[in-house]
C-alpha cells in the first residue's frame, strides 16, 4: 500500500499504519495513548484511524526515541511547542555527561581487569566516578577551606591553598587507568585527618629560613648523593654541606636550617602535587623530598 494513494476521507488503520512504518501495533497504541501520536477519529466500530500525516509523524516520534528522548519531550517536539534545535542542544549536553560517566566507569573496569586495585577500592573508584566535576571539586574545596582558614595571607605556606585548588574542570574525555587511580588517591590523602594536619603546618608556618641557601643546588647536589648511597652522616655527606651552606655555618645555625626546611618536605604533600599533575595531564615531575631528606639529616650529622 503506498500512502501517498491515500486521501484525508479514506483514513489509515492502525494496523496499516504499522505495516507502513514498521513500528508494532502495541507501541503505536502506546504513543498514542501518550499524546505524541493521536489518532484522528474512531471508526464506527471505535477503531483509532490516522491521517496521512501521521506516517511522517510517526517516523519522527520513532527516530527521537531511538535518541533517547523521554516521551513528555517527544511530546513537546512533535506537537512544536518545544523547537528541535532546543531540545537537541539539550540532549547532546546530557549524551554528553552521560559519556563521561560510562569513560570513567571504563577506566575503573579497566584498572581492575588489570588487577590494579582491591574490591573496595574498586567500590570507591566507582562512586567517585560518578560524581559531576562540581561534586569532585567540593571535595578538594572542603579540604583547601578547613586546612586553611584563619591562616596568615601573609606566612609563607599560605600561598599553596589556591594551587592545591587545581582539579580540571573534567576528567578527560578518555580518563586512563592513572587519572582515574589519581582520583581516588587524591580523595584519600584530602579525607586523611593526618595530612589535613600536615598541611596546616606548612600553612600556618610563621618560619623562614634565615640562612641563605641554593634549593635547586641542594636539589642537584644531595639528590646526587643519595643516588650514590653516600651516608648523609658520612664524612663526606659533611663535605656536602659544607659545599652547599659553606663551611662557616655553625652546628646550630644548621639544626635551625633543618628545622625549618623539614616544616615544608613531606612526601605526601609532594605526592598530592603529582596525582593533580596526572589529572591535568602534565608531565611527571622527579620527586625532591627524598633530596632535601637526605640534606636535612646530614645538616643534623654535621658538626
Amino acid at each position: 500500500m503506498d500512502v501517498t494513494d491515500r486521501s484525508e476521507s479514506n483514513p489509515l488503520t492502525i494496523g496499516e499504519l504499522a505495516r507502513l512504518t514498521g513500528v508494532p501495533v502495541r507501541t503505536i497504541r502506546f504513543w498514542s495513548d501518550a499524546g505524541v501520536l493521536p489518532a484522528a477519529g474512531r471508526s464506527a466500530g471505535g477503531y483509532r484511524l490516522y491521517d496521512t500525516q501521521a506516517v511522517a509523524r510517526l517516523h519522527l516520534v520513532r527516530t527521537l526515541r531511538d535518541l533517547g528522548l523521554d516521551l513528555p519531550t517527544v511530546e513537546r517536539v512533535v506537537t512544536r511547542r518545544t523547537g528541535l534545535t532546543e531540545v537537541a542542544r539539550t540532549h547532546v549536553a546530557v549524551l554528553d555527561a552521560e559519556i563521561r560517566v560510562l569513560q570513567a566507569r571504563r577506566a575503573v573496569m579497566r584498572s581492575v581487569a588489570e588487577g590494579n586495585c582491591t574490591a573496595e577500592e574498586m567500590r570507591l573508584m566507582h562512586e567517585l566516578s560518578r560524581l559531576s566535576a562540581r561534586e569532585r571539586r567540593r571535595i578538594v574545596d572542603d579540604f583547601v577551606e578547613e586546612v586553611f582558614a584563619g591562616t596568615d595571607p601573609a606566612a609563607p605556606g599560605a600561598g599553596i591553598a589556591q594551587s592545591m585548588r587545581g582539579l580540571p574542570e573534567e576528567l578527560p574525555d578518555e580518563p586512563t587507568v592513572e587519572q582515574v587511580e589519581a582520583w581516588i588517591e587524591l580523595a584519600g590523602l584530602v579525607a586523611d585527618p593526618g595530612f589535613r594536619e600536615r598541611v596546616r603546618q606548612m600553612a600556618t608556618s610563621q618560619a623562614e629560613p634565615s640562612v641563605p641557601h641554593d634549593s635547586q643546588a641542594i636539589l642537584t647536589e644531595a639528590g646526587r648523593a643519595l643516588d650514590q648511597g653516600i651516608d648523609p652522616e658520612s664524612p663526606e655527606g659533611g663535605q656536602i654541606v659544607d659545599r652547599l651552606v659553606g663551611p662557616g655555618l655553625s652546628a646550630d645555625e644548621r639544626v635551625r636550617l633543618a628545622d625549618t626546611l623539614e616544616r615544608f618536605t613531606d612526601r605526601r604533600v609532594e605526592r598530592y602535587w603529582q596525582l593533580l599533575g596526572v589529572l591535568n595531564d602534565r608531565p611527571p615531575f622527579p620527586p625532591s623530598v627524598p633530596a632535601f631528606e637526605w640534606f636535612i639529616a646530614a645538616l643534623r650529622a654535621a658538626r
